[in-house]
C-alpha cells in the first residue's frame, strides 16, 4: 500500500497514526522508567496509561468530526474542554493503577488527589487534538487543491476541444463548396475523388483527441490528406514544398496544429490569384525547441493590418490553443517573407520515444 492509498483511506490513516502515537508514548515512558530505575511493577502502570490513553482519546475523533462542521469560534473552547475532561478520566486511571500496583499514596491524599497531574495530561491531549485538526485541515486543503486542478483540467480540455472543433465546420464548408463547384463544372470524377479524400480526412479528425499529441510524422500525413483535397480544387495552381528534418519526425505536436495555418495561406495567398501560389512547410529542431513553418508567396498583409485581427480564424484559434496547451513555452510569430507570409510555431521539443 502506497502513501497515497493510506491518505485516501481515512479510517486506516487515523488508526495507523493513533496506534503509532500511543506506541511512541509507551516507548518513551518505558525508557524513562528504565532510566530512573523504577520498580518492575511500574511497567504495568505504563501499559495501563498507554492503553487507557488509546481508548479514552478515541471518542475525541468522533466529537471533533462534529466540531469540524461548526463555527470556528466554537472549535477551540470546546476542543480544550474535551481534552481537559478526557485528561481527568485518564489521570484517574493512571493514578489508580499506580496506587494499586506500586504505592498506595492515595490513602494520605484527599479524594480529588486521584486527578493530580491532569494539567500535564491535558497538554498531551491538546497536542493530540492539534495534530488531528492539523491533519484534517491539510486534507481539506489537498482536497480543494485537487478539485481546483480537476476543474482547471476539465476547463482546459473543453477550451482546446472547442478551438479544435471550431475549425472542422469551417473547413467542411469550404470543401463542400468546392465539390459543388466541381460538379457544376462537369468534373464528376474529380468531385468523387474529393469526396473520398474528405472522408479519409474527417475520419482522421474524429479519431484524434484534441488533448492528445501526435508525432510530427502523423501530423504531416494528416496534412497531406487535407492538401490532397485542396490540390484537387486548385490543380497546378497549388505548388507544395516540404523541408522536414528527419530527426524531428518523431517529435510530439498537437494534432492538426498546421492545418488551420495552411488553410489561411490557401485562402489568402493561393485562391485569390489566377496563377495560384507556392506553399512551403518546414520543420526543424533548434536548442531544444521545435520550429514549424508555414510559408506562402502571396501578397502578404496590407499595411497596418495584423493577422488574427478580424482576419484569419484559423490563426487566432491556433494561437489560443497553443497558449492553453503550452502557456509561455510556445510562440506563434508572423514574419513577412517578401513575397508572402511566414508563420512560425515554436514549441518545446518532445520526442515520442525517450532515448535509453
Amino acid at each position: 500500500m502506497t502513501l497515497d492509498d493510506l491518505r485516501r483511506n481515512r479510517e486506516l490513516l487515523f488508526w495507523g497514526l493513533h496506534t503509532l502515537g500511543w506506541s511512541a508514548y509507551f516507548i518513551t515512558q518505558y525508557l524513562g522508567a528504565l532510566l530512573y530505575e523504577k520498580p518492575a511493577s511500574y511497567i504495568k502502570v505504563v501499559v495501563a496509561a498507554a492503553v487507557s490513553g488509546f481508548l479514552l482519546s478515541t471518542p475525541l475523533r468522533y466529537l471533533y468530526r462534529w466540531l469540524w462542521r461548526q463555527r470556528p469560534v466554537l472549535i477551540i473552547p470546546i476542543a480544550l474542554f474535551a481534552a481537559w475532561c478526557t485528561a481527568l478520566a485518564w489521570r484517574a486511571v493512571i493514578n489508580t493503577s499506580y496506587a494499586r500496583l506500586v504505592e498506595d499514596w492515595m490513602a494520605k491524599e484527599p479524594w480529588y488527589g486521584i486527578f493530580s497531574g491532569t494539567l500535564s495530561s491535558t497538554y498531551l491531549l491538546v497536542c493530540w487534538s492539534g495534530l488531528y485538526f492539523g491533519i484534517k485541515y491539510y486534507e481539506t486543503l489537498q482536497h480543494q487543491r485537487e478539485t481546483m486542478l480537476q476543474a482547471a483540467a476539465l476547463a482546459q480540455e473543453a477550451q482546446v476541444k472547442m478551438l479544435r472543433y471550431q475549425l472542422n465546420p469551417h473547413f467542411l464548408f469550404n470543401t463542400l463548396n468546392a465539390i459543388s463547384t466541381l460538379i457544376l463544372d462537369g468534373q464528376g470524377k474529380v468531385a468523387n475523388q474529393c469526396v473520398g479524400r474528405l472522408s479519409d480526412f474527417l475520419r482522421y479528425t474524429l479519431d484524434q483527441d484534441p488533448m492528445k499529441k501526435v508525432t510530427l510524422r502523423q501530423e504531416i500525413d494528416a496534412l497531406n490528406l487535407y492538401l490532397g483535397i485542396e490540390q484537387l480544387r486548385f490543380g497546378d495552381r497549388l505548388r507544395l514544398e516540404f523541408d522536414v528534418d528527419e530527426g524531428v519526425t518523431q517529435a510530439l505536436v498537437p494534432s492538426l496544429v498546421l492545418q488551420p495555418l495552411v488553410e489561411n495561406s490557401l485562402k489568402y495567398a493561393v485562391a485569390p490569384r489566377e496563377e495560384g501560389g507556392r506553399l512551403r512547410i518546414e520543420a526543424r529542431e533548434r536548442e531544444g525547441k521545435l520550429t514549424l513553418v508555414v510559408q506562402d508567396d502571396g501578397p502578404g498583409l496590407p499595411v497596418g493590418v495584423e493577422l488574427g485581427a478580424g482576419r484569419g480564424v484559423g490563426f487566432r484559434n491556433t494561437r489560443e490553443r497553443l497558449a492553453v496547451l503550452y502557456g509561455d513555452q510556445q510562440k506563434l510569430a508572423v514574419r513577412f517573407s517578401r513575397p508572402g507570409l511566414r508563420l512560425e510555431i515554436t514549441l518545446p521539443f518532445e520526442p515520442a520515444t525517450q532515448p535509453t
